[in-house]
């Protein structure tokens, strides 16, 4: 059943500036789904994900989904589940710095820091997406040395 509507997929490495971007730059416009939301033990986090990717699409809300989607195995099903539904699907790429991205991370605290070794291993199945995964428009996004963003493309 096609609904239209829209989908952003966020594609960076952690500490990025992914959910910062959706915060200052999208966080008006559309809802937000993101596995850092669900708690920690939740099981099934996959089908938790899409589910609610599929309720914001039915009830006519653009959605942001907001982890760090490095490739297509991530990406793919998003825009498979898009495009049935008649949504387009904006892929927003953060290039990686990683030194910058552990820099970033170290100052986090909690669960909210990832070990570096798991930057590292997004690093090695990091990807930059195209429209031949699917994407309808693929937007690149950099720190504007001001406090936010600059988006091109």
């Amino acid at each position: 059943m096609a609904t239209g509507g829209e989908v952003a997929v966020l594609v960076g490495l952690q500490a990025s500036g992914k959910s910062t971007f959706y915060a200052q730059c999208l966080s008006d416009r559309y809802a937000l789904v993101s596995k850092d939301l669900f708690p920690r033990g939740a099981r099934n986090k996959q089908q938790r994900q899409m589910r609610l990717v599929v309720e914001h699409l039915a009830a006519g809300r653009p959605v942001v989904v907001d982890n760090t989607n490095p490739s297509p195995a991530e990406w793919g099903p998003l825009v498979e589940t898009a495009h049935t539904r008649g949504a387009t699907v904006t892929a927003y790429w953060f290039p990686p710095d990683v030194a910058g991205s552990l820099r970033r991370n170290a100052t986090r605290d909690g669960r909210e820091r990832v070990p570096d070794v798991g930057v590292l291993a997004t690093l090695k199945r990091l990807r930059k997406p195209s429209p031949a995964d699917g994407f309808d428009q693929v937007r690149e996004v950099w720190f504007d040395g001001r406090g936010g963003f600059e988006v091109r493309g």
